[in-house]
């Protein structure tokens, strides 16, 4: 029993000197804890100090090789989407593009929507729809050419105003653009095209299209301008083809490609296409196929084909057929919201430099923003000065004669006016129209009366 008594007292006072010795570890742990914690420079060199470690225990060459095989020709275009795109400019300078499937198709005389936020005196005054990967030419007043992708334009939402074009081409100072072009992708598509420009002042001017795939990233010069002059609008064409010039007055002349020769140098004006009065201007130019037909025949076919419009006969005489199924129609829309479709065959072949023929009734005395060839299945885009936006079916427009007002296309607000029409071109996918409470007969019949209050406002009759 002393034996064990002995030996517990030992191990007794072996346990009491193994915790003191822990607690005085412990106790300079924490010092040496607090002192690191405290130490910004002492936990970095800890870190440090753990990493080159682990470094020196796990680090291994790699075994195995990354790098691009000598085949791989992607570059980071080909990764972009092809997309439908609305490309639209403003007066003040600011460009954006909005997928196309934003905008909804609606009836003619409808409201519309807003289809950019804009400020006082800032509306909008180009309107492209394009694909992503097309190469789009901008043309300033100053008779420069700049180009640029489509994808590499800012993507915004209906109402948003887009990004200053001074940021995103080297444009000078006062210097806007007045108009664009989308170009093919590649060039060798249009090899035996032109390309023509049209000036406010009615000048025109041709020039191969292949003088314009290559523009530096500064620009190129495109056109010589006169003081007070502005392009209109530049299209490509061919020999095969007719140019159309219409003017603000409600005037347009329609001459052949090859009337006017293929300039070599890009400093010259140009010559006269239209003989314009004065006050008036050039506002498009388009281009239409040129058919060889008698004036006979062709008078004839209009007759029988307005007569078929009406239900008065059954069918046109076989001898018309092949005009029938060349026949392109002209879109007419005025500021104030009206607009028609005429057969281009009431628009007669003349030489340039004439005054030309009617576009619409003259004597209603409204200015014309828009004239362009448009099909039975395209929809159209008209713009106003606040903003606004409206996408319209074309088989829901009037055809009518060339000399005629048409009907309403954009039921407008007092002061409020129509700037850019553009032709978003013939839509397969069939989107839900959104109606209006109106149907066709009496969306004309109003149309009437509001000419009709027009004309007697301009007489001073209240009533």
């Amino acid at each position: 029993k002393g034996i064990l008594d002995l030996r517990l007292h030992r191990l007794t006072g072996l346990e009491r000197d193994k915790i003191h010795g822990e607690l005085q570890t412990i106790g300079d742990q924490i010092k040496e804890y607090l002192d690191i914690l405290s130490s910004r420079q002492r936990i970095y060199e800890i870190i440090k100090n753990e990493l080159l470690d682990i470094k020196a225990k796990f680090a291994t060459p790699r075994k195995t090789v990354i790098e691009l095989s000598g085949d791989f020709d992607q570059d980071d275009e080909d990764l972009i989407p092809r997309e439908d795109m609305v490309v639209t400019v403003t007066n003040t300078g600011y460009i954006k593009r909005v997928p196309l499937s934003t905008y909804k198709a609606q009836r003619r005389g409808g409201k519309g929507r807003s289809g950019m936020s804009t400020h006082e005196e800032d509306f909008v005054t180009n309107l492209i729809v394009t694909s992503t990967h097309s190469p789009l030419l901008f043309f300033s007043n100053k008779g420069m050419a700049y180009k640029l992708k489509t994808y590499k334009l800012p993507i915004g939402t209906p109402q948003s105003k887009g990004k200053a074009i001074i940021n995103m081409l080297p444009v000078d100072q006062g210097e806007t653009i007045t108009t664009i072009m989308c170009l093919p992708e590649k060039e060798e598509d249009v090899a035996e095209n032109s390309i023509m420009f049209a000036t406010k002042s009615g000048g025109v001017r041709r020039n191969k299209l292949g003088d314009f795939f290559d523009i530096r990233a500064n620009g190129k010069i495109a056109m010589k301008l006169d003081d007070n002059d502005f392009l209109v609008d530049v299209k490509m064409c061919n020999e095969n083809q007719d140019i159309l010039l219409a003017s603000k007055g409600g005037k347009c002349v329609r001459f052949p490609v090859d009337n006017i020769r293929v300039f070599v140098g890009r400093n010259s004006t140009g010559v006269r296409g239209m003989k314009l009065n004065d006050g008036d201007e050039v506002i498009s130019m388009s281009v239409l196929e040129h058919i060889d037909v008698e004036t006979a025949d062709r008078d004839e076919y209009l007759k029988q084909s307005s007569a078929l419009k009406r239900g008065e006969i059954e069918a046109i005489e076989e001898k018309f057929i092949p005009l029938s199924e060349k026949e392109e129609f002209i879109l007419t829309v005025t500021e104030n919201g009206y607009g028609k479709r005429s057969s281009a065959y009431d628009y007669r072949v003349t030489s340039r430099g004439g005054s030309g023929i009617a576009n619409l009734d003259l004597s209603r005395e409204l200015k014309v923003v828009a004239s362009f060839p448009i099909t039975e299945k395209s929809e159209i885009m008209l713009v106003t000065d606040t903003g606004k936006l409206i996408r319209i079916k074309a088989s829901e427009i009037r055809l009518a004669s060339r000399a005629t007002l048409g009907v309403i296309l954009f039921r407008l607000n007092e002061g409020e006016n129509v700037v850019s029409v553009s032709n978003i071109g013939e839509i397969d996918d069939e989107e839900e129209i959104i109606d209006t409470e109106l149907s066709d007969e009496a969306l004309d019949e109003i149309a009437e009366m509001e000419v009709s209050e027009v004309i007697n406002q301009e007489e001073g009759n209240n009533e």
